[in-house]
């Protein structure tokens, strides 16, 4: 079966890359261009460890093929911080010790940057439903709530 040309942006930057009409995005960022923070935990949309940002919209990387891409513009975790100066959730992670194995962890950044990006100022309740769509077998989520909610307060203070 012949490959599909994708011409996409990924973290700001252009890229193209080839992919069989079947393969998933996950597929394509892991082996073909070495972006490997989006994990593959269920490889059927459950756990949200290989989440990604499409055109502002957060997806489930196992789920969208790579030849969705093209013309779209990709987030990934490799993205969120800025050369060594890490994102203030990234931090913050590290900080309060939100995470343990780190399987899940990207995806659960990327989709709590996504969700202090739609709402700066979210409820605890709101925090927890949003993750809802990513799993932690190892710490729990307390702390990553906490993480969200102490980045969510002092992101509003430095913006004041």
């Amino acid at each position: 079966m012949a490959k599909i040309h994708v011409t996409t942006t990924i973290n700001g930057e252009p890229e193209e890359f080839l992919c069989a009409p079947g393969e998933s995005m996950l597929h394509v960022l892991r082996n073909q261009l070495n972006l490997t923070g989006a994990k593959e935990g269920c490889a059927t949309g459950d756990c949200g460890a290989c989440s990604i940002m499409l055109d502002g919209t957060l997806v489930c990387a196992c789920l969208m093929l790579g030849a969705e891409a093209e013309g779209r513009e990709i987030e990934t975790i490799e993205g969120m911080a800025d050369g060594d100066h890490l994102h203030p959730l990234q931090e913050k992670f590290l900080e309060m010790a939100a995470l343990q194995c780190g399987i899940c962890t990207p995806g659960f950044l990327v989709a709590a940057k996504a969700l202090l990006e739609e709402n700066p100022d979210p409820t605890e309740t709101e925090v927890r439903y949003w993750l809802a769509g990513n799993l932690c077998r190892c710490t729990g989520y307390d702390k990553i709530v906490r993480a969200v909610m102490d980045t969510a307060a002092e992101l509003r203070e430095a913006a004041q």
